[in-house]
Protein backbone atom coordinates (compact mmCIF):
# COMPACT_ATOMS: atom_id res chain seq x y z
CA UNK A 1 0.00 0.00 0.00
CA UNK A 2 2.95 2.44 0.73
CA UNK A 3 6.80 1.74 -0.20
CA UNK A 4 8.05 0.28 2.66
CA UNK A 5 11.28 2.10 2.42
CA UNK A 6 9.47 4.78 4.66
CA UNK A 7 8.94 2.32 7.80
CA UNK A 8 13.23 2.13 7.69
CA UNK A 9 13.36 6.30 6.98
CA UNK A 10 10.63 6.95 9.77
CA UNK A 11 13.25 4.08 12.33
CA UNK A 12 16.01 6.27 10.78
CA UNK A 13 15.17 9.37 11.75
CA UNK A 14 13.60 8.55 15.11
CA UNK A 15 16.98 6.35 16.05
CA UNK A 16 19.64 9.21 14.13
CA UNK A 17 21.67 6.68 13.04
CA UNK A 18 22.40 4.43 10.91
CA UNK A 19 23.28 1.49 13.19
CA UNK A 20 21.22 2.01 16.01
CA UNK A 21 17.74 1.90 13.26
CA UNK A 22 19.66 -1.47 11.76
CA UNK A 23 19.59 -2.62 15.60
CA UNK A 24 16.07 -2.07 15.72
CA UNK A 25 15.08 -3.07 12.28
CA UNK A 26 17.25 -6.51 12.48
CA UNK A 27 19.13 -5.60 9.71
CA UNK A 28 22.61 -4.79 9.10
CA UNK A 29 23.59 -1.17 9.06
CA UNK A 30 24.88 -1.47 4.85
CA UNK A 31 21.08 -2.29 3.79
CA UNK A 32 19.73 0.07 6.00
CA UNK A 33 22.04 2.67 4.43
CA UNK A 34 21.38 1.07 0.74
CA UNK A 35 17.68 1.24 1.59
CA UNK A 36 17.68 4.95 2.22
CA UNK A 37 19.60 5.57 -0.61
CA UNK A 38 17.42 3.83 -2.87
CA UNK A 39 14.74 5.68 -1.10
CA UNK A 40 16.36 9.34 -1.23
CA UNK A 41 17.24 8.39 -5.18
CA UNK A 42 13.05 7.38 -6.07
CA UNK A 43 12.24 10.66 -4.23
CA UNK A 44 14.69 12.67 -6.17
CA UNK A 45 14.94 14.37 -2.48
CA UNK A 46 17.90 14.83 0.03
CA UNK A 47 16.18 12.93 3.06
CA UNK A 48 19.43 13.61 5.92
CA UNK A 49 22.49 15.28 6.09
CA UNK A 50 25.10 13.15 7.13
CA UNK A 51 27.61 14.69 9.37
CA UNK A 52 30.43 13.20 11.89
CA UNK A 53 28.31 13.81 14.93
CA UNK A 54 25.18 11.72 13.19
CA UNK A 55 22.62 12.14 11.16
CA UNK A 56 20.32 15.23 11.08
CA UNK A 57 16.77 15.31 8.88
CA UNK A 58 17.08 18.01 5.87
CA UNK A 59 14.13 20.45 5.41
CA UNK A 60 12.23 18.36 2.79
CA UNK A 61 12.96 15.11 5.73
CA UNK A 62 11.54 16.88 8.05
CA UNK A 63 8.55 17.25 5.75
CA UNK A 64 7.96 13.95 4.96
CA UNK A 65 8.39 12.67 8.45
CA UNK A 66 5.93 14.93 10.16
CA UNK A 67 3.34 13.28 7.47
CA UNK A 68 4.98 9.84 6.82
CA UNK A 69 3.36 8.04 10.38
CA UNK A 70 -0.26 9.18 9.32
CA UNK A 71 0.91 8.07 5.66
CA UNK A 72 1.28 4.23 6.91
CA UNK A 73 -1.43 4.89 9.36
CA UNK A 74 -4.25 5.56 6.49
CA UNK A 75 -2.87 2.91 4.05
CA UNK A 76 -3.10 0.89 6.93
CA UNK A 77 -7.15 1.96 7.36
CA UNK A 78 -7.43 1.63 3.60
CA UNK A 79 -6.96 -1.76 3.58
CA UNK A 80 -9.45 -2.49 6.34
CA UNK A 81 -11.93 -0.63 4.40
CA UNK A 82 -11.08 -2.26 0.79
CA UNK A 83 -11.42 -5.65 3.46
CA UNK A 84 -14.27 -4.87 4.79
CA UNK A 85 -16.32 -4.00 1.83
CA UNK A 86 -17.11 -7.48 0.62
CA UNK A 87 -18.23 -8.17 3.99
CA UNK A 88 -18.73 -5.00 6.37
CA UNK A 89 -20.02 -4.96 9.68
CA UNK A 90 -22.88 -2.22 9.68
CA UNK A 91 -22.72 -1.91 13.46
CA UNK A 92 -19.09 -1.37 14.04
CA UNK A 93 -17.83 2.33 15.55
CA UNK A 94 -14.84 3.55 15.30
CA UNK A 95 -13.71 5.64 18.16
CA UNK A 96 -9.98 7.40 17.88
CA UNK A 97 -7.57 7.48 20.80
CA UNK A 98 -5.14 9.58 21.89
CA UNK A 99 -3.27 11.71 24.90
CA UNK A 100 -5.78 14.28 24.68
CA UNK A 101 -8.90 12.42 23.37
CA UNK A 102 -8.64 9.25 26.13
CA UNK A 103 -11.55 6.68 25.89
CA UNK A 104 -11.48 5.14 29.38
CA UNK A 105 -14.98 6.50 30.46
CA UNK A 106 -16.55 5.50 27.31
CA UNK A 107 -15.04 1.88 27.69
CA UNK A 108 -16.62 2.02 31.62
CA UNK A 109 -20.44 3.11 30.52
CA UNK A 110 -20.02 0.40 27.07
CA UNK A 111 -22.13 -2.58 28.77
CA UNK A 112 -25.14 0.51 29.67
CA UNK A 113 -24.48 1.35 26.12
CA UNK A 114 -24.65 -2.23 24.42
CA UNK A 115 -27.97 -2.50 27.29
CA UNK A 116 -29.69 -0.32 24.97
CA UNK A 117 -28.20 -0.95 22.15
CA UNK A 118 -26.89 -4.49 21.96
CA UNK A 119 -26.41 -4.79 18.07
CA UNK A 120 -23.37 -1.78 18.28
CA UNK A 121 -19.65 -2.56 18.20
CA UNK A 122 -16.54 -0.51 19.02
CA UNK A 123 -12.84 -0.40 17.73
CA UNK A 124 -10.69 1.80 19.30
CA UNK A 125 -8.47 3.40 16.75
CA UNK A 126 -5.31 5.27 18.64
CA UNK A 127 -3.78 8.02 16.69
CA UNK A 128 -0.87 10.14 16.59
CA UNK A 129 -2.15 13.55 18.56
CA UNK A 130 -0.06 16.26 16.06
CA UNK A 131 -1.67 19.22 14.65
CA UNK A 132 -1.72 17.63 11.25
CA UNK A 133 -3.42 14.75 11.88
CA UNK A 134 -6.24 16.54 14.54
CA UNK A 135 -6.95 18.57 11.60
CA UNK A 136 -7.06 15.74 8.97
CA UNK A 137 -8.94 12.83 10.61
CA UNK A 138 -11.41 15.40 12.10
CA UNK A 139 -12.17 17.11 8.76
CA UNK A 140 -13.10 13.61 7.23
CA UNK A 141 -14.96 11.82 10.17
CA UNK A 142 -16.24 8.59 9.18
CA UNK A 143 -13.63 7.48 6.44
CA UNK A 144 -10.65 5.97 9.18
CA UNK A 145 -12.00 7.31 12.26
CA UNK A 146 -16.29 7.97 13.42
CA UNK A 147 -15.70 9.98 16.38
CA UNK A 148 -14.02 11.01 19.50
CA UNK A 149 -14.31 12.10 22.61
CA UNK A 150 -13.34 15.93 24.14
CA UNK A 151 -13.74 19.18 25.15
CA UNK A 152 -14.56 21.64 22.09
CA UNK A 153 -16.50 25.19 21.60
CA UNK A 154 -17.57 27.01 18.22
CA UNK A 155 -14.32 28.44 17.21
CA UNK A 156 -12.41 24.53 17.40
CA UNK A 157 -15.31 23.03 15.68
CA UNK A 158 -15.29 25.52 12.78
CA UNK A 159 -11.20 25.00 12.64
CA UNK A 160 -11.69 21.39 12.57
CA UNK A 161 -14.42 21.31 9.90
CA UNK A 162 -16.96 19.23 12.16
CA UNK A 163 -19.66 19.04 14.48
CA UNK A 164 -20.06 17.63 18.15
CA UNK A 165 -22.66 16.32 20.01
CA UNK A 166 -23.28 17.59 23.49
CA UNK A 167 -22.68 15.39 26.43
CA UNK A 168 -22.20 17.92 29.54
CA UNK A 169 -20.32 21.25 30.78
CA UNK A 170 -16.91 20.41 32.68
CA UNK A 171 -14.95 22.57 35.31
CA UNK A 172 -11.82 24.50 33.60
CA UNK A 173 -8.56 23.60 35.43
CA UNK A 174 -5.47 24.18 36.64
CA UNK A 175 -2.32 21.23 35.60
CA UNK A 176 0.75 21.84 38.06
CA UNK A 177 3.87 19.43 38.28
CA UNK A 178 3.85 17.20 41.02
CA UNK A 179 7.21 18.75 42.12
CA UNK A 180 5.61 22.40 42.64
CA UNK A 181 4.00 23.04 46.64
CA UNK A 182 0.70 23.55 44.74
CA UNK A 183 0.23 20.22 44.54
CA UNK A 184 -0.04 19.70 48.13
CA UNK A 185 -3.21 21.53 47.73
CA UNK A 186 -7.04 20.60 47.05
CA UNK A 187 -7.97 23.03 45.51
CA UNK A 188 -6.39 26.56 44.30
CA UNK A 189 -7.26 30.31 45.43
CA UNK A 190 -6.56 32.88 42.35
CA UNK A 191 -4.16 34.14 44.82
CA UNK A 192 -1.94 30.38 44.47
CA UNK A 193 -1.45 31.49 41.07
CA UNK A 194 -0.12 35.63 41.73
CA UNK A 195 3.73 35.52 40.27
CA UNK A 196 3.01 32.29 38.07
CA UNK A 197 2.55 31.86 34.27
CA UNK A 198 -0.57 30.17 32.89
CA UNK A 199 -0.16 28.21 29.61
CA UNK A 200 -3.40 29.49 27.36
CA UNK A 201 -4.04 27.89 23.74
CA UNK A 202 -4.68 30.18 21.13
CA UNK A 203 -6.90 28.58 19.59
CA UNK A 204 -9.95 28.02 21.47
CA UNK A 205 -12.20 31.10 22.75
CA UNK A 206 -12.56 30.05 26.55
CA UNK A 207 -9.47 29.76 26.77
CA UNK A 208 -9.07 33.35 25.18
CA UNK A 209 -11.45 34.37 27.52
CA UNK A 210 -9.90 33.35 30.52
CA UNK A 211 -6.75 35.33 29.35
CA UNK A 212 -8.93 38.46 29.24
CA UNK A 213 -10.75 37.67 32.67
CA UNK A 214 -6.99 37.12 34.17
CA UNK A 215 -5.18 40.16 32.44
CA UNK A 216 -8.63 42.13 33.89
CA UNK A 217 -9.01 41.59 37.46
CA UNK A 218 -5.84 39.27 37.75
CA UNK A 219 -2.72 41.19 36.34
CA UNK A 220 -0.64 39.33 38.81
CA UNK A 221 -0.68 36.28 37.16
CA UNK A 222 1.29 36.05 33.92
CA UNK A 223 -0.42 33.90 30.66
CA UNK A 224 1.56 33.02 27.77
CA UNK A 225 0.19 30.96 24.47
CA UNK A 226 0.71 27.72 22.94
CA UNK A 227 -1.16 26.65 19.47
CA UNK A 228 -1.35 22.79 20.24
CA UNK A 229 -2.10 20.40 23.49
CA UNK A 230 0.61 17.41 23.08
CA UNK A 231 2.52 15.65 25.40
CA UNK A 232 5.69 18.18 25.38
CA UNK A 233 3.39 20.70 26.44
CA UNK A 234 2.59 19.08 29.83
CA UNK A 235 6.32 18.09 29.95
CA UNK A 236 7.17 21.75 29.80
CA UNK A 237 4.72 22.00 33.15
CA UNK A 238 6.57 19.39 34.73
CA UNK A 239 9.92 20.67 34.03
CA UNK A 240 8.96 24.05 34.82
CA UNK A 241 7.57 26.37 37.04
CA UNK A 242 4.17 27.18 34.63
CA UNK A 243 0.91 26.11 34.90
CA UNK A 244 -1.52 24.68 32.14
CA UNK A 245 -5.19 24.92 31.87
CA UNK A 246 -6.43 21.34 31.70
CA UNK A 247 -9.36 18.94 32.34
CA UNK A 248 -10.07 16.27 35.03
CA UNK A 249 -10.41 13.88 31.57
CA UNK A 250 -6.34 14.39 31.38
CA UNK A 251 -5.69 12.88 34.54
CA UNK A 252 -3.98 9.75 33.29
CA UNK A 253 -1.99 12.39 30.27
CA UNK A 254 1.28 12.27 32.40
CA UNK A 255 2.22 10.67 36.01
CA UNK A 256 3.97 14.10 36.98
CA UNK A 257 0.90 16.62 36.56
CA UNK A 258 -1.83 16.94 38.70
CA UNK A 259 -4.91 18.27 37.68
CA UNK A 260 -6.98 20.74 40.41
CA UNK A 261 -9.68 22.93 40.73
CA UNK A 262 -9.38 26.72 40.99
CA UNK A 263 -11.79 29.15 41.84
CA UNK A 264 -13.33 30.37 38.72
CA UNK A 265 -16.75 29.27 37.74
CA UNK A 266 -15.59 28.61 34.16
CA UNK A 267 -16.59 25.99 32.29
CA UNK A 268 -16.14 23.80 29.08
CA UNK A 269 -18.11 21.50 26.82
CA UNK A 270 -17.57 17.80 26.64
CA UNK A 271 -18.82 15.72 24.04
CA UNK A 272 -18.57 13.37 20.77
CA UNK A 273 -16.88 15.04 17.85
CA UNK A 274 -18.11 13.79 14.44
CA UNK A 275 -19.16 14.35 10.78
CA UNK A 276 -21.21 16.87 10.15
CA UNK A 277 -23.80 13.90 8.98
CA UNK A 278 -23.01 11.65 11.37
CA UNK A 279 -24.12 7.73 10.54
CA UNK A 280 -26.96 6.07 12.13
CA UNK A 281 -24.30 3.91 14.57
CA UNK A 282 -22.72 7.19 15.75
CA UNK A 283 -26.31 8.48 16.51
CA UNK A 284 -27.15 5.37 18.16
CA UNK A 285 -23.88 5.87 20.19
CA UNK A 286 -24.63 8.98 21.40
CA UNK A 287 -27.83 8.40 22.37
CA UNK A 288 -27.15 5.24 24.55
CA UNK A 289 -23.94 7.75 26.11
CA UNK A 290 -26.41 10.36 26.66
CA UNK A 291 -29.25 8.02 28.85
CA UNK A 292 -26.10 7.05 31.21
CA UNK A 293 -25.41 10.76 31.56
CA UNK A 294 -28.60 12.00 32.30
Amino acid sequence: MYNKHLETFIEVADSGSFTKAAEKLFISPNAVIKQINIFEDKLELKLFERTHRGLKLTPAGESLYRDAKYLIQYAGDSLVRARKAAGRDDNLVRIGTSLITPTQFLMELWPHIQTIHPDLKFKLVPFNNTPENAKEIMKHFGENIDMVAGVYDDSMLAYRECRASFIKEIPVRIAVSAHSKLAQKTQLALSDLYGKTLYIQDKTKIFLDIEAWLNKNHPQITTERFTFYDVSVFDECVNSDKLLIAFDIWSQIHPMIKILPVEWDFTMAFGILHATNPSPNVKKFISGLRKNYK
